[in-house]
């Protein structure tokens, strides 16, 4: 083995950057390659990622399989190893096993007494697909560690919980740290697949040294899980369970946003102009959702309350808009197309019910656009956040960073975030329509000394940490843990 220190290795299902026709080079996209970019860039390490279109797959064959330097656009510079997995076995992981199964588990999205019916494809999804992508990019990591002692590999999100077994075996040394970046559901979600699937997933995940979540209350039904679901030891106390004849730690990591970055952002000649344009149309009161239109985000419920807020509130007709800027999300996916559609219907009905003719009560746009969110983010008067889970919610923490209108933050209690905001949000039970319609009224009614009081609340705790302290965190216990041996 090579004396030389061996560098961290990252893996994950995306990567930080895809290329695309005649070279172009684009940021990966999703929160979680925002999450460790820093780390990637800032620390010798090995980004190991799912090739994910045809281009990517020619720049890994021109680099042999192996890693290669490449800049992201965003900024930054990376070792990154890209995957080229088996076409249909892509398929089946990502949109057979992966999404949908895992991420509606996971977000307790299953309408039970509809859905889902397991049969052979989902199964076999499971055994062709999800493992066999897990495989390959176990494979990539192994051989990215050899001649290394005492390698480090951190194992990022629900499309690798099979790998770290697959690595384990292979390389008993390495020290296996993997983060969920999503929530963790209760014993009773996990049971709607099969026992043995169940069995694969667990023994694959507790194969990791140190096990990461977003927040306390993921942390707690992950061990609730281990115990009720594989009838493990469990210390709820100290965050330990005993597999395998080990100890694996169970820690909650709340993610930071890097504050500093976002507020340059906002200092922008495009944010700027953008934001010119809209108090030009501004009314007396905007409220504001930055989100992708996913399930689990809630849209339809925001926009019912929405609804309910104008008809019990007639002295906010032609007062108040309501701003939507929503990312189309996994639209190859049945449910998420039909559930686009559906908000477009119902924006449609609310508008109709209740607009005039120089006055659209909710603006929809359908796209992904970090700079016009940016421009709304600094003049919202309320930031809805409603979803029904949520990992973390990083869009409850950017909004008050940049916000010049001391605006009140409407959060749901199922979000990852509520965990450090609530004490200076106005917290909502997701699916209580009269609850969030309330809740809107109570925002825009509020004195301006109480909007300040929590505005500064919100902005001391996101700028208490950035995500260099939360890798930090996270580092420091791998050689907590290293120690104790």
């Amino acid at each position: 083995m090579a004396a030389e220190p061996p560098p961290l290795i990252l893996v994950s299902n995306r990567g930080p950057v895809t290329f695309h026709a005649g070279g172009e080079v684009r940021r990966g996209s999703g929160g979680l390659v925002t999450a460790l970019t820093g780390l990637a860039s800032h620390r010798r390490a090995v980004w190991v990622a799912s090739a994910m279109n045809e281009h990517d797959v020619n720049v890994s064959r021109e680099h042999g399989g192996r890693a290669f330097p490449v800049r992201s656009p965003a900024g930054g510079e990376y070792q990154v190893r890209l995957v080229a997995s088996d076409e249909d076995a892509y398929d089946r992981f990502y949109n057979v096993f992966a999404n949908p199964m895992l991420w509606f588990i996971q977000h307790y999205l299953w309408d039970l007494s509809n859905a889902p019916d397991i049969r052979r494809e989902e199964i076999e999804a499971f055994e062709f697909g999800y493992n066999v992508v897990n495989e390959d990019l176990a494979e990539a990591v192994i051989e990215e560690i050899d001649g290394y002692r005492d390698p480090v590999v951190m194992i990022h999100d629900y499309h690798l919980y099979t790998l770290p077994r697959m690595v384990r075996a292979v390389r008993p040394d390495a020290f296996l740290h993997h983060f969920v970046h999503i929530p963790w559901t209760q014993p009773d979600a996990w049971r709607v697949l099969p026992s043995h699937i169940i069995g694969e997933i667990f023994a694959g995940i507790l194969c990791n040294d140190i096990i990461g979540f977003h927040t306390r209350s993921y942390r707690r039904n992950f061990l609730q899980c281990c115990r009720d679901l594989m009838d493990l030891r469990v210390d709820f106390d100290e965050g330990l369970v005993q597999f395998e004849g080990r100890d694996v730690w169970v820690r909650a990591y709340p993610l930071p946003i890097d504050h500093v970055a976002t507020a340059r952002l906002a200092r922008g000649a495009r944010v700027r102009a953008l934001e010119e344009e809209m108090l030009r149309r501004r009314r007396d009161f905007l409220i504001l959702r930055v989100d992708r239109a996913d399930l689990s985000k809630n849209v339809l419920r925001g926009f019912s309350a929405f609804d309910l807020f104008l008809e019990q509130h007639e002295e906010f007709v032609e007062r108040v808009t309501f701003v939507a800027q929503l990312m189309p999300s996994r639209t190859d996916v049945p449910q998420y197309a039909e559930y686009l559609e559906r908000i477009e219907a119902l924006v449609a009905v609310v508008n109709h019910r209740h607009g005039t003719p120089d006055w659209m009560p909710i603006q929809l746009k359908l796209r992904d656009d970090l700079e016009e969110a940016l421009a709304a983010y600094k003049h919202y008067d309320v930031l809805l956040v409603n979803a029904m889970f949520d990992g973390m919610n990083l869009v409850a923490k950017e909004g008050p960073i940049v916000n010049v209108r001391d605006g009140v933050c409407i959060l749901s209690e199922n979000t990852g975030a509520h965990e450090e905001l609530s004490p200076h949000a106005l917290s909502v039970n997701p699916f209580d329509i009269q609850e969030l319609a309330d809740s809107i009224h109570a925002a825009l009614s509020m004195s301006r000394q109480e909007r300040a009081k929590r505005a500064a609340g919100l902005r001391q705790i996101v700028t208490s940490r950035d995500p260099g302290d939360w890798i930090d965190d996270q580092l420091a216990d791998i050689a907590a843990k290293r120690a104790a041996g």
